[in-house]
């Protein structure tokens, strides 16, 4: 007797989207420059809601706003890149595109050995992004070490889990997805996905860019 295979439909999951830039060599070290000199400027870093350590310094969120050449350059490869990935996921065409008007909050941080972010999302923007400006020391002895977790959606339904399922792989898995970010890179996902930053324990500084982006649609 034949058993008939069942189907089987992906009904939900979580788009990622992961570029990498080309020139990040020379941009990453003029960020870098930029960010250092900017931060030992300012008395106070930015304290938001989100919980953090004093390892970890934050920018003020208007870092698109900066005229330094640097800065624009990241602006415009990260915008090229979240349009392009919402035209794929959309099946938008490009005069859709253009009638997409963005606006963000942007900032950087600069994380010391130590450093941490807590778990959190962004509920007021539709879509994030992280760029890494310097990746910082991979420590041999934390794998965890300075990783961007996104925390899997399935952990809020507390479910019953047995053998049954407490292996399911790929979309399906009920795992977290830990990222740890090289130079250059850029990681774009949906702004509702809570995520965290894991202790960095390396000894150089570790280098991030961060923003927020939500659309008005308009011709």
């Amino acid at each position: 007797m034949n058993t008939p295979k069942n189907e089987i439909i992906p009904m939900f999951s979580v788009p990622l989207g992961v570029a990498q830039y080309s020139k990040h060599i020379e941009l990453n070290e003029k960020l870098s420059g930029l960010f250092r000199h900017k931060a030992q400027d300012t008395k106070q870093d930015q304290h938001g809601f989100v919980k953090k350590n004093k390892q970890v310094f934050e920018s003020e969120f208007n870092l698109f706003d900066w005229k330094d050449d640097c800065v624009q350059e990241l602006q415009n490869f990260c915008w090229a890149q979240l349009y392009q990935l919402i035209g794929t996921l959309n099946q938008y065409d490009v005069d859709t595109l253009r009638k997409l008007h963005i606006a963000c909050e942007s900032w950087y941080h600069i994380t010391k050995k130590g450093g941490y972010f807590g778990i959190h999302n962004h509920p007021m923007a539709a879509w994030s992004g992280v760029y890494c400006v310097s990746a910082g020391d991979k420590v041999e002895d934390d794998p965890d070490s300075g990783g961007l977790n996104f925390i899997s959606p399935h952990i809020s339904t507390t479910s019953f889990i047995d053998k049954s399922c407490s292996n399911l792989r790929g979309q399906f898995s009920r795992g977290n997805k830990l990222v740890h970010l090289q130079e250059g890179q850029l990681v774009l996902f949906p702004s509702w996905l809570l995520h965290e930053v894991k202790p960095y324990f390396g000894e150089s500084d570790r280098i991030t860019v961060a923003f927020n982006s939500w659309f008005k649609y308009s011709g």
